[in-house]
């Protein structure tokens, strides 16, 4: 969990003002399956207006999850996107779009009970509507997916269920946990702030069942051969506040025993934004260079 307290209005001020000519675009998707509306923001480039005009060849797209207390805004009103714009005026980093859906505390999955389907929202109606709307391609080497924290895990959930949609995966601060079921039901019960919230998504007490087929670390070990086509990224403090390197450390063992490509990085530091944006610039280099690899 990483609140950002930047408020939103300076950041769109300081937008404004920059030479670049990049905007943010927000709404809301009327979506069938969760049965309301879903916030959303995307950031188109520069010179994306002109392209769209002209039917110009689509840009690749990074959709971006955030974490648990956080909004669809968030990567856009902390200084986030100011670092991707420098790289770009650096020449680090070409142009693509950034899709990010609000997740509240779905973990960005199906629910265990059933009510809310996030998972499925996600495939089936937010990404054909990005794909649908904005001038993007549609290709899996156009694709790629980020998030931090609960992001971060429901990233790489859904690169290592589906990594035939994705071309690329990263993942910040993850929240990959080691315990097992029974262990963090007993940490719900003595009322542990972030695993409590995980009932809603996991269920009360955990599905163990639905805790398995979610399970990233069971879906790389079973989706093997389809891993070894995607590229990998992700790091952790290692003094993470909520454990979750320990999770990364596992992770990353995991992928090398099982000869899967990727790029892990331990850092000094905690569960928190300057961290988060410390290593921002790497993750975003990292999805660019993916997307020209799969031109």
């Amino acid at each position: 969990m990483i609140r950002f307290a930047f408020p939103l209005l300076f950041f769109f001020s300081a937008l404004c003002s920059a030479p670049a000519q990049s905007r943010i675009d927000c709404s809301a998707l009327d979506s069938r399956i969760l049965h309301g509306k879903i916030r959303y923001c995307v950031a188109l480039p520069d010179g994306y207006d002109k392209a769209a005009a002209t039917h110009a060849k689509g840009y690749p797209v990074l959709y971006y999850l955030h974490g648990l207390g956080d909004n669809e805004q968030s990567l856009f009103n902390t200084g986030g996107w100011n670092i991707v714009e420098d790289l770009r005026r650096q020449h680090k980093l070409g142009d693509f779009l950034i899709a990010a859906p609000a997740g509240k505390q779905t973990f960005y999955i199906n629910s265990a009970d059933g009510r809310v389907r996030y998972s499925d929202f996600f495939l089936r109606e937010f990404m054909p509507f990005i794909e649908g709307k904005y001038l993007v391609r549609h290709d899996r080497g156009g694709r790629a997916i980020t998030g931090i924290s609960m992001g971060g895990y429901g990233a790489l959930r859904l690169a290592f269920a589906y990594p035939q949609l994705f071309s690329s995966v990263s993942a910040q601060s993850a929240a990959l946990m080691t315990d097992s079921p029974h262990e963090i039901d007993l940490a719900m019960r003595s009322g542990t702030p972030f695993t409590t919230l995980m009932g809603s998504a996991f269920g009360r007490p955990i599905n163990v069942g639905h805790w398995e087929a979610n399970n990233v670390f069971l879906l790389a070990k079973r989706n093997q051969p389809a891993l070894r086509k995607l590229a990998i990224y992700f790091n952790c403090g290692d003094q993470d506040g909520y454990g979750f390197d320990k999770g990364a450390r596992a992770l990353d063992r995991q992928l090398k025993q099982e000869g899967i490509p990727h790029e892990f990085h331990l850092y000094p530091g905690d569960h928190s934004l300057p961290f988060f944006l410390s290593h921002l610039g790497e993750t975003m280099e990292f999805h660019w260079k993916a997307f020209e690899a799969g031109k």
